[in-house]
Formats: structure tokens, sequence, C-alpha cells
């Protein structure tokens, strides 16, 4: 029955106290504070609790291994944030005052919900939902949507609903593996520039896994750009591979590396395939166990601190990018107050005697001109609301990759980065390292933050700056180029910020749970089942707007994804649009090689599906 602040810090203080394998605090050692990281959680009981931790150096190396108490243990500051937290809890509940768990969570975890003695005077089920007394006494009353979609009925006002499209289900892998695929390709294409990768489609990158040939390039230097990263960052992969430091990862080396990786991790089922790899034959290696083998490599690439850094970077820049365009939208209304402003007084000046009626037409616009106002932030409210939550991601983790998207229990990404669990929500962490030698003193924690912050306003001016002059280049009318202008600028700092993305979260879910996702690299929009097991695709206008037309409002969950879908409508018609259009100009091209005279001898058509043979990575670090 806690408010939602109190619930939010009752659970931070309880992880405070609970660490976990993986974690980077403090400890104390000879009286002193030094970093370390916890290896192993030593339960002797409920209240005596000993770790296994690991000394850090500077350049955050391990020194030494040593067992303390959680005594000896300090923790920098919370392991999430009150905001995270909160994220967390609406999306595990579904009322408040009781808060109430979703059933398969509730049933996964085995927690109980069985309404309290305490509160079954106040509260009661109906159709498996808990609800308030009251309600039971006044049945009649009218029903404020939105409100849960299972419960949503049939009425005569409802619109004419279009039935749902069926997803196509073409996909070259199982069904079952396609969420390791999309996870691990948005990986690839969120970091690219930092891994050295460059950039691949993901019918190439679903191809290539599906080929029989053991040395794809596509693949190998998929491999190589994440053992490259476990190298510098990875103090256990390093050390196993230590022999082989002075040598190259190619065509011919990256499986000893890899089976070397598959060692040290110990999976059994991941294993058996050693043997296959070693002797240089990966493609006959199943697809399941290829994704899995990915998926680990990118679990453990996204807990070095290497990448978590790069993390931190991109969250920052994000932050400066959203400040400017929030600066930019407060500029432009204040322009066009003062507009406004100087347009009463040239009226009032003209007018003259017609003081009274003038009194009366401006006190209307005066009124129209505030509620216009109220509702354009009510708007910028739920538009900010929308992204934070999106940005948070579903199970209130953030900072995952965050187009981690995984397909059943054992798809988590450890170290508090992305993953996703059987709710098909969207794990991540935001952590960083603690590099210092020790603790410092608190001036010169405040001169380094005031620093950081300057540095942050002047990279937000110069933001601004720049868009104002890209917003400059379009020629037009006075009005229509003020118009133009902010939309270009709005367009630019979406299209900055886009770059600076480090995850897809999806776009919502349907009356049944159902997810949907989008991949701007792709185009299509992915539907996730439930149960994480089924998943299929739109890849067509007709397709998406048959799908928002089958949406009802009235649901909430149905309700988000609608208006989800109308804040990306244009840009997934575009590449809907834009992948059609490469689609017929392909088979035009082809049609016109077979109408050649046969005088004339064409060259053998390029078979789409081999197009990944031909990729090079052009990035590559020399």
């Amino acid at each position: 029955m806690l408010p939602l602040k109190d619930l939010a810090d009752s659970i931070a203080e309880k992880l405070q106290e609970q660490l976990f394998v993986g974690a980077q605090l403090y400890g104390k050692k000879n009286d002193r504070v030094r970093p370390c990281k916890v290896l192993k959680v030593m339960q002797e009981d409920a209240e005596n609790v000993r770790y296994v931790v690991a000394w850090l150096d500077e350049n955050n190396n391990i020194i030494e291994r040593e067992e303390v108490s959680s005594q000896d243990l300090v923790q920098k500051k919370p392991c999430f944030s009150r905001n995270i937290l909160k994220s967390f809890i609406r999306k595990s509940t579904y009322r408040n005052a009781p808060w109430v768990l979703h059933d398969k969570l509730a049933k996964k975890h085995g927690i109980s919900t069985d309404i309290p003695e305490e509160l079954r005077r106040k509260f009661f089920f109906n159709n498996g939902l808990v609800v308030c007394t009251k309600k039971r006494k006044n049945e009649e009353e009218s029903i404020k949507y939105p409100i849960d979609d299972l419960l949503v009925k049939p009425s005569p006002d409802d619109p004419v609903f279009s039935s749902r499209p069926s997803p196509s289900r073409d996909f070259n892998v199982p069904i079952y593996c396609v969420g390791d695929l999309l996870m691990v390709w948005d990986f690839f294409m969120s970091f690219g520039k930092l891994l050295r990768l460059s950039p691949y489609s993901l019918k190439d990158f679903e191809n290539a896994i599906s080929h029989k040939e053991s040395n794809v390039v596509l693949l190998v230097e998929s491999h190589a750009v994440l053992l490259r990263v476990l190298i510098k960052g990875d103090y256990e992969y390093s050390a196993a591979v230590l022999e082989k430091i002075q040598k190259k990862i190619t065509l011919i080396s990256w499986k000893d590396y890899l089976s070397d990786f598959l060692e040290m991790i110990n999976i059994p089922k991941l294993r058996q395939h050693e043997a296959t790899i070693k002797r240089g034959d990966y493609g006959y290696v199943d697809v399941n166990a290829k994704l899995e083998i990915f998926r680990e490599l990118v679990n453990r690439a996204l807990g070095t601190a290497f990448v978590r850094e790069k993390l931190d970077e991109f969250i920052e820049q994000r932050t400066v990018l959203g400040a400017a365009k929030r600066e930019e939208a407060i500029e432009a209304a204040g322009k066009r107050r003062k507009v406004k402003e100087q347009l009463k007084a040239d009226f009032e000046r003209n007018c003259g005697e017609n003081g009274h009626h003038l009194g009366t037409v401006l006190g209307a616009a005066k009124r129209e001109e505030a509620i216009e106002a109220a509702g354009k932030r009510r708007k910028v409210k739920e538009q900010l609301k929308a992204d934070f939550e999106r940005n948070c991601g579903e199970n209130g983790h953030h900072l995952g990759h965050d187009a981690s998207v995984s397909t059943n229990n054992n798809h988590r990404i450890q170290n508090g980065v992305a993953g996703k669990n059987r709710n098909g929500e969207i794990e991540s962490s935001r952590q960083r390292d603690a590099l210092d030698s020790g603790i410092k003193h608190s001036n010169i924690d405040s001169k380094i933050k005031a620093k950081k912050f300057n540095l942050e306003l002047n990279r937000t001016a110069e933001i601004v700056e720049v868009s104002r002059k890209e917003s400059k280049k379009q020629p037009g009318g006075d009005k229509d180029q003020s118009e133009k202008s902010a939309e270009q600028r709005s367009e630019y700092f979406d299209r900055e910020m886009e770059k600076w993305r480090i995850r897809t979260s999806p776009l919502g879910k349907d009356r049944y749970y159902n997810r949907y996702w989008w991949f701007h690299r792709d185009g299509r929009i992915f539907v996730e089942s439930s149960d994480s097991k089924e998943w299929g695709f739109y890849s067509s206008k007709e397709e998406l707007d048959a799908l928002m037309s089958s949406l009802n409002c009235k649901g909430e969950r149905e309700r988000a994804l609608h208006k989800q879908l109308e804040i990306y409508y244009n840009r997934i018609c575009s590449e809907l649009q834009k992948s059609s259009k490469d689609l017929v100009h392909k088979v035009a091209q082809d049609d016109s090689m077979v109408r050649r005279s046969t005088r004339v001898r064409a060259p053998p058509r390029e078979n789409p599906s081999k197009a990944f043979l031909k990729y090079a990575n052009v990035w590559k670090e020399e």
C-alpha cells in the first residue's frame, strides 16, 4: 500500500545490502578504501555474508583476490536510480494501492497473489483482477478509458476495426532463433563504429548464419571484433589466450580464439561444438548454437570497462542533444509569444477609442491562447514521458543494448546491461566503473562536476548553432520558412540522436501481450509472441495501416502501441517503400537481362541470397 516513491526507496535500500557477482565498488584494505570487483558470493547464513573480491589498480586490472566480509565493502552509489526503480515497479504491476504483480511474473518467481487478510474487506477478485469493493457497490458507474485491454468489451460506439493481418514467417533460421538473430545484429549495427565493424543488412546476416561454409568473411569479422574487445577488456579471456595475443585474428586463426572462449565459459551445450570449430568446420554447427555463441560473446563484451565507458559517452551525448532540442523549443515558444505581444500592442494603438470592445476581444484571445498553450505543454509532457519510459527499458534496467532482443529465460544479458526476460522486456543497467584508487575529496569532485557541466553547456550551444545553420539552407517565404525551419531543426536533432542510439525498444504490445519491434536499419515491423517462441513480420504500408486500424485504443496496451506507430508512421513507411523500390528495381534489372538478344551472352544473374559473400569490413582495424 506504499506510495510509489516510498516503495522505490524501500527496494533501493534492500538492493544496497545485496551485492551480485560482477558488481564494482570499494572495499577496506589495510586501512585504505580501494576499488574492487565481486567475484563470488559466499552466504553462510542470512546475516553473515562473505564475498571473494578482486582488488583493482588504477587501470581496472586485477591485482589480487581476497575473501572479505560484507562490512568491509562500500557502495559508492545505488545500483539503480529511483526513476529506474519506479519504471520497473510500474511495468511489473497492473495496479497500485495495493501494488499487484502481473500473474505471469508472480508465477515465475513463486509470489502469492492472494489478497492479504487485512485488505479483504476493501478489495476482491473480479475476472482475475484485484478490484476495489466500492466498484462492486456501484457497478453501473461509467468506465474511464483506457483500461486493461482484456477487460475491454465491444460497444455500439466502437469504430469499425479491420481484421489484423497475419505476419509473414519467411525466415531462413528457425523461428525460435529469430530473437537472438535480431539482438546480435542490432548490437553490431548500434556499436559498429566502436567495434570497427562496417554495417551489413539483417538479411545478409541471416543468410550468412545459415550458410554451410566455414570462413564466411561477414561472420569471421563479426566474431573477430568481439574477441578483440575481450582481449583488451576481459581479464579472464586475455589470460586464457595469453600465448596467442601476439598473433592477429585472421581467417585462419579466428577459430582457435573462438575455441578458447568456449573452453573458458564452459557451457556444456556449446562446448560440444568446440572440436568441430577447431577442425575448421564452423559451417556445420547448427544455427541455434551459432547464435547462442554470439549471444555469449555479446554478453561478455558488454561487461568490459571499455564498452561500458562508451555506453556512458552515448548517454551523455544523447542528453546534450535532448537539452539542445528542448532549448530550441523554449526559444521558439518565446519568439512566438513576443510576436503575439507585439501584434497585441499594435492592435491597441490602431483601435483608439474602441477600448471596451478591444478588451473583450483581447480577453477572449488571451483565454484561447492560454488553452492552446496548456494543450501544447500537455503534449510535450506526454512525449517526454513516453521517451523516458522507452529509454529506461521495460523492466526498469537502464542502459542495455539495447537492441537486445532475447527469446527465452536464459537469453538475459548479465552484468547489468542489455538483455531480455521471458516477458520480452529489454533489460539494461547504467553503472560506471570505479577507476579511482580511493574516494576523492568532495571539493575535487565538485570541480570535476562543474567542469563537466560547463562542457555539456558549451556542446549544447554548439549543437543549437549547427541546427540553426542547417535550417537556413532551404529557400522559401518568411512564414513558410519559419515553419520549415522549426521542422528541419527538429529533424536534425532526431537524426543526431539516432546516431547515439544505444538499443532498440519495442514499440508496444497488443491486447494479448504480443510485442512489436521496429528496427530502422531494416524497415520491417517484427511481431514477437507473448511467450517469445513465435516471430513474424510486416513488410508493407498496407499491412501497417491494417495493423493500426485493428487496434482498440480503449485498452491501455493497444492505445500506447497505436500512439508509437503514429509517431514513427512516416519513417516506417519511408523505409518500407524504400525496401519495396529496391526490390522492384532488382527484379526489373533481372528481367531486362532476360530480354536481351540471344546473340549477346548475358552475364549470370546475381543471387540476392548470396550477397553476404561479397561483404568486406571497410572499417577494419589495421
